[in-house]
């Protein structure tokens, strides 16, 4: 943090440091060189060089002198003297022309201006000149810290000529004695036996540690500042609430916002941190980088050159200047990244410097000295942390060489010989923010590496079975977004993902582990449901406004595993005749369920039932349904059948067998009918799945 501890004029280490308006620090003794520092040759009355000079002012009033600096040409004269002389002198070491009064100073009441060159402006000044700025204990406490912890080891007090090396310090005399000083000037015993001997290391500590300094006010200087002035952001003391400019300003207690300030320092440094440590590794991989286009250029070289040296005497001609074109790609992104390298490791080392800085001024005990500038600092964190934003830490430049040489053309071609930009692609990245699984669906989206240029033809997404078997191919096309349905519940799938174009195929992508959900939930589909279907109770209750039947679908189609699923008849007027089933997703939507060959049903009325599929009646049964009846569908596709259930009791024999393939739960009705869905339910105890069901996907 060195760098936060040095003035920005003179470049040394800040002595007796004052705050200006702006938030930056100068040395007291270099805001007095900007008016003051001027060679007595230089002034434009030379008849006052008899030898009173700059002494016929003190410094107050030298302070207190309006000065305009414009320090990108160089000249400045002072304001507020319209016939002032204009004639330019040499600049003072800090970069800065001045000129001495060649008038008596202006009244009180005149705008006095300091140049500041670190924002290119002028500082106003009031009748208090230099002394009106506020001191930075903070930052002078720091440095002294910091120049004692780099200083060399600490040495004895007393001795004369070649100081020794200080074995101990004592707390009560405040001196550091070697041995034979200790022993001739400190002996253990009388008044002096009663003192603290600590090691040097102990002492320089406690040195440091001294009691909270109370501040007094700038303006009020017999008043200590005891509150804080919101609108102003600046310590006040009574007397400026009762009396001052502060007085119809909000303030608050000095420790409360002291308090606040650090907390909130605190919290913009442990934000910046974690972007330091991401620039950290963002270095480790530039640097990684650096020795990857290297390894990687050195082979290209070699393959162009085995290439090159095949196409005998035509070929040379050519080779050089395709040898050519490779280094410069190497050069360039070397250069690139070199460039990278250097510009985040400045950024890097001014964020340590502010966050060390920020650290030092947290362990002070000064709340009206840290006040001062807390505001600034908290600003330069968010500041800083907002320079690593999106962006600052991705590489400018790939360390892959997109070139591929073919060595195929004709010997009249070798003139045209050049460069094809076309490799297997990249593997894919999958963008696990965006893949998720819902019920039996699963939704993958991927994307090609950021500085991948190859052209990609189209995808490939393959999935296991969800019981760790082989990958299958489910998805072949352009699309960088898939959904898989019809997967079974309570599994884990795998998936992944690769690329191809013309050149061939690329690599997979990593893994993703997927899991489906435990139960088989599900509500009525609202979306591909016929318009005339009202839906309720989140979409668990379902009736119809009108008199024909009318088809509503779950929003979950099944193709594995054992499902059971009933529903409730809260309403049964007129005796109708709503199925229950299951059918595809293209169903005709405005006919009883049943009637073509996309569903399969159980149609049932108050007396009696049947079976019903492609408009094919069948297996007529007694027993009918009522209000409160209950009407139960169970799917077994391990055995490939269909059963219904009516009031816990199977209805009939097995409705369907050979079923494969994807199925939805469907129901049709009309509006003298309400049922209400209760899916994800256990299977009957009286029914027993099928082998390859029975070890506990059954849901």
């Amino acid at each position: 943090m060195e760098e936060e501890l040095k003035c920005p004029v003179c470049g040394s280490f800040f002595r007796e440091p004052i705050i200006l308006p702006c938030s930056h620090n100068i040395c007291l003794a270099c805001a007095r060189n900007i008016l003051v520092q001027t060679p007595e040759a230089e002034s434009p009355q030379s008849s006052r060089a008899s030898g009173s000079g700059v002494s016929d002012y003190d410094y107050l009033e030298l302070d207190k002198m309006s000065l305009y600096s414009e320090t990108d040409s160089g000249y400045g004269s002072y304001g507020g003297f319209v016939s002032a002389p204009t004639t330019p002198c040499q600049k003072s070491p800090n970069g800065v022309r001045v000129f001495p009064p060649t008038v008596p100073p202006p009244p009180l009441a005149q705008h006095h201006l300091l140049p500041h060159t670190g924002c290119h402006r002028s500082l106003t000044l009031d009748d208090r000149g230099l002394r009106g700025f506020p001191k930075n204990r903070v930052l002078e406490g720091v440095v002294d810290r910091y120049q004692q912890s780099k200083a060399a080891a600490l040495k004895c007090q007393l001795c004369e000529k070649s100081p020794r090396e200080a074995t101990v310090m004592c707390e009560q005399c405040d001196v550091f004695y070697c041995d034979p000083c200790r022993l001739r000037c400190h002996p253990p015993r009388g008044p002096l036996a009663k003192h603290r001997l600590v090691p040097p290391a102990q002492g320089r500590i406690s040195r440091r540690t001294s009691p909270r300094k109370i501040s007094t006010c700038t303006e009020h200087e017999l008043e200590n500042l005891s509150m804080y002035c919101v609108q102003c952001k600046t310590p006040v003391c009574y007397q400026c609430l009762e009396d001052g400019k502060h007085s119809t300003h909000e303030v608050k207690a000095l420790g409360a916002m002291w308090k606040l300030h650090k907390g909130q320092l605190s919290q913009a440094l442990n934000v910046l941190s974690d972007r330091a440590t991401e620039a950290k590794e963002f270095l480790v991989q530039l640097r990684n980088m650096v020795q990857h286009i290297q390894e990687n250029g050195v082979e290209f070289e070699a393959c162009l050159v085995a290439q090159c040296d095949a196409l005998i005497e035509a070929l040379n001609r050519r080779k050089a200047q395709l040898l050519s074109r490779v280094t410069k790609e190497h050069e360039h992104k070397l250069l690139v990244v070199r460039d990278q390298i250097s510009h985040c490791t400045v950024k890097l080392r001014q964020t340590t410097g502010l966050m060390e800085y920020c650290l030092e001024v947290i362990k002070e005990n000064d709340p009206s000295g840290f006040l001062q500038i807390s505001d600034a600092l908290i600003r330069r964190v968010h500041m800083t942390e907002n320079q690593w934003g999106k962006g600052s830490l991705t590489p400018r430049m790939s360390s892959d060489f997109d070139l591929t040489l073919d060595s195929g053309p004709l010997l009249q071609t070798i003139q045209q010989l050049d460069f094809v930009q076309m490799k297997v692609p990249a593997a894919p990245i999958l963008q696990m923010e965006e893949c998720c699984t819902q019920t039996n669906s699963a939704t993958l989206s991927w994307k090609q590496p950021p500085l991948s240029t190859i052209a990609v033809d189209g995808y490939i997404l393959e999935l296991d079975d969800g019981n760790g078997g082989q990958f299958r191919e489910v998805y072949v096309g352009t699309e960088m977004i898939c959904t898989v349905d019809g997967l079974r519940f309570n599994s884990t799938y795998k998936s992944r993902v690769k690329a191809f174009n013309s050149s061939g195929v690329g690599q997979y992508s990593k893994t993703l582990v997927m899991q489906t959900s435990e139960i088989a939930w599900f509500t009525f589909d609202s979306v591909s449901a016929h318009p005339d279907i009202i839906l309720s109770n989140d979409n668990l209750t379902v009736t119809c406004n009108s008199y024909d039947d009318r088809v509503i679908m779950g929003n979950t189609g099944f193709s594995r595993g054992v499902h059971y699923w009933e529903m409730t008849i809260d309403r049964y007027d007129n005796h109708p005749d709503p199925a229950f089933g299951i059918a595809r997703a293209d169903v005709l939507k405005d006919v009883m369920l049943g009637k073509d060959d996309k569903a399969w049903a159980m149609y049932v009325d108050n007396n009696r039932s049947w079976f019903m599929h492609n408009n094919s009646h069948t297996n007529r049964t007694d027993g009918g349904i009522s209000k409160g009846a209950t009407v139960g569908v169970l799917l077994d596709f391990s055995r490939g059948i269909l059963l219904f259930l009516i009031n816990d009791e199977q209805q009939g024999p097995v409705a369907f067998n050979t079923l494969e393939g994807m199925y939805y739960p469907a129901i049709s009705l009309n509006r003298n009918v309400q049922v209400t869905l209760h899916s994800g339910l256990p299977v009957p105890d009286f029914y027993t799945p099928g082998e390859s069901e029975a070890a506990g996907s059954v849901c």
